[in-house]
């Protein structure tokens, strides 16, 4: 029995279980731990004759595994990880790979990485995005951390991983924390996507009329197009779902309150710590957090009045067109603000980040997967220090052709009174980002004259304060 098992895996949840089946399908042979005796049963019925075997005790599980140890973990984030990390200390040693899988703040990753490594003791990030069926089947995968224990479990993660066009959706992302700092901005750039399709759906239900049956037209056509990804294929799915309670659809049985795990709170969060605008991924963070607010939006509507409602009565099918274009914009700049941060938060914190190699990995097995991604792994291939997509000839173009689609889009949506949050912001950023000249002049003029901050000149070098000679009351 001991030292005989190539992986270990604790936390034998759905992901956990169809990771290891994942594992034991391309021939490596997993224990797994569960402290959960029901969970631990599932995957000892699951192995049928795969090299496979549940514990629920801490020691004989690390005693299974072959040395030096790699111990994988899928576990809820923040102290379940740590109170895991502890458990083993007892039964590890050095050169051993402790890898978390789940959605741990990068921060805490980092502060893992340190701590075990006064050990010799290797500890590694792993963001996999996929889902369930990801998990099973291949997802994408982000390594981060010490490039000798990543070198040890690459053909693993390989052969796990999703492929495209037989290539794997799995790379190193760099140094320390990488895996899971890459992973949530996958995550954040997930927020604003589903934000902004949801906006699409408001728009097109409320003010198009369309069904759910039209809106299924509707979505899967767009998939077949410049839209085409998991996400626009998943929305298309959901409105055939039939309700098993009622005689209705299940999507309008579903209460509009949004829920959130901290992945995109995460990323607004250090977006303003490392000096990157994501107004698109900001907004939709937001508009989660007030559609949580129910209560308080029913009293609201019943005091707050906006504009008339209203209907269109003009051709459907130009403005589904339209709003095909809006969409494909709101998605350009979303991409555009989550690598673009990505890019420089790596210079920030010294992960070596390679974002052509991000690009490439996200084309197959994760959520955010897109027909949009060929085109920015191409643009970053060819110009691998540009420091925003949208300056590179196709993406510009591309922008350009479709912005005017997003602004009508956004103005209708202010004129009906129906929240675009993240398109709107994602028009923001466009106009803010391709202006020459703004008018934080003013901000600075202002922030010396109550504070004596100082600013800088257009005329000359340095910074300059003035004696403001404006008597104020």
């Amino acid at each position: 029995m001991e030292n005989t098992y190539d992986y270990g895996m604790i936390g034998l949840g759905t992901m956990g279980c169809n990771l290891v089946l994942n594992m034991s399908d391309h021939g490596y042979s997993v224990a797994g731990f569960d402290k959960n005796t029901a969970q631990a049963d599932k995957l000892t019925k699951l192995a049928d004759g795969r090299k496979l075997k549940a514990f629920t005790d801490m020691e004989l599980f690390v005693a299974a595994l072959q040395k030096p140890r790699t111990i994988m973990l899928l576990v809820p984030a923040g102290g379940i990880v740590d109170a895991v990390i502890e458990s083993l200390k007892p039964y590890i040693g050095e050169e051993d790979i402790i890898i978390d899988c789940g959605n741990s703040h990068f921060i805490d990753t980092q502060k893992r990485t340190d701590q075990l490594a006064k050990d010799n003791i290797h500890f590694m990030g792993l963001g996999v995005s996929g889902g369930e069926t990801g998990a099973r089947f291949g997802p994408s995968i982000m390594p981060g951390g010490n490039v000798d224990a990543y070198n040890r479990i690459v053909p693993m993660l390989k052969d796990v991983a999703a492929k495209v066009n037989a290539v794997p959706c799995t790379a190193y992302m760099g140094n320390g924390a990488a895996g899971h700092y890459v992973k949530m901005v996958h995550n954040g750039i997930e927020y604003a996507l589903m934000q902004m399709i949801a906006e699409t759906y408001h728009l097109l239900k409320k003010y198009a009329g369309l069904n759910n049956d039209e809106l299924q037209d509707v979505f899967s056509h767009w998939n077949k197009g410049k839209l085409q990804s998991f996400l626009i294929e998943i929305t298309a799915a959901i409105f055939l779902q039939k309700d098993e309670l009622t005689s209705s659809m299940l999507i309008d049985m579903i209460a509009d309150t949004a829920h959130q795990k901290g992945t995109g709170a995460w990323m607004s969060q250090d977006a303003m710590n490392t000096g990157s605008p994501i107004p698109a991924i900001d907004a939709a963070v937001s508009a989660r957090t007030l559609s949580s607010l129910k209560k308080e939006r029913i009293a609201a509507s019943l005091i707050l009045k906006g504009p008339p409602a209203e209907t269109l009565t003009g051709d459907k099918n130009v403005f589904i067109a339209e709003m095909e274009n809006a969409l494909y914009a709101g998605f350009v700049l979303t991409y555009a603000q989550g690598l673009a941060m990505l890019k420089s938060s790596s210079d920030f914190y010294k992960y070596d980040t390679d974002i052509t190699t991000v690009a490439s990995i996200w084309r197959g097995g994760c959520i955010i997967r897109a027909a949009m991604l060929e085109d920015i792994t191409e643009t970053y291939t060819k110009e691998p220090d540009i420091k925003n997509m949208l300056m590179d000839k196709y993406f510009s173009e591309a922008i350009n052709n479709t912005q005017a689609a997003l602004r009508s889009i956004v103005q209708k949506g202010a004129a009906l009174g129906i929240p675009l949050p993240a398109l709107a912001a994602a028009l923001v950023y466009f106009d803010a980002y391709r202006n020459d000249w703004l008018p934080a002049n003013l901000i600075q003029a202002q922030r010396d004259f109550f504070g004596a901050h100082t600013y800088e000149r257009t005329d000359k070098e340095g910074t300059f304060h003035t004696e403001w000679n404006a008597t104020v009351q």
